[in-house]
């Protein structure tokens, strides 16, 4: 890892980061800023008891520590972007929860989970989700686009989920198809029906935007 690295580690795990990984690519993973084929990855770990409040459905609770995590992770981002630039490179922060707009409501400008993958902190579960060989998938990601060098990267993960299909039969929307996510990065699961499931369901809740429960059963969690 060289000092660039370090000095963006250290301030990360300052900031309030669980996990920081980098990587890089053949080409940049967004049209938005062509010259930026290195990323940042950071995540920060789900509390336990907030989550033990899920059952059958999410709870207000749940709603807004997610929406705090997603908060800090930003906030973050954001500081990292600053000292990056500060030490005479470009860098883009890429909000935790992000779309694409009507065009492409369920697909961010970038994936966090592939870079994350990239990152060597993980791998995308049966249930669509990253997860962390730490945490498991109680955690939320974000990503800083940048052309700072990186001299050292984390080997890729294998998948660990085994035969493991509790979140298929946990989702209570059917969106989870119970298989590993492809090569090609075809989805394993129908954003559309949990998106819709969640938006009748849990109105109440953050108007329809968590659930959790595919988080709260995976057992990789504990």
């Amino acid at each position: 890892m060289n000092t660039s690295q370090t000095i963006i580690t250290e301030l990360a795990k300052e900031l309030g980061a669980d996990l920081v990984g980098f990587c890089t690519f053949e080409t940049a993973p967004t049209y938005l800023a062509p010259h930026l084929t290195h990323a940042v990855s950071i995540a920060v770990k789900l509390s336990d008891a907030v989550l033990s409040t899920i059952t059958d459905a999410p709870t207000y609770i749940y709603f807004q520590h997610y929406r705090t995590a997603n908060a800090l992770l930003d906030s973050i981002a954001f500081r990292l972007a600053r000292q990056i630039e500060k030490m005479g490179y470009s860098a883009m922060p890429v909000a935790a929860s992000q779309s694409q707009g009507k065009n492409a409501p369920y697909q961010g400008v970038v994936s966090h989970k592939t870079v994350a993958v990239k990152s060597g902190l993980g791998y995308v579960g049966k249930n669509g989700l990253f997860i962390s060989e730490l945490y498991g998938s109680k955690i939320r990601l974000a990503t800083i686009l940048t052309d700072m060098p990186i001299d050292e990267t984390k080997p890729v993960l294998e998948n660990g989920c085994g035969d493991c299909q509790l979140c298929k039969f946990a989702c209570p929307a059917g969106a989870i198809y119970g298989e590993l996510p492809t090569t090609d990065g075809e989805r394993n699961i129908d954003p559309e029906k949990c998106s819709r499931y969640m938006k009748e369901k849990f109105q109440d809740i953050g108007r329809g935007s968590v659930c959790g429960i595919c988080i709260k059963v995976c057992p990789k969690n504990k």
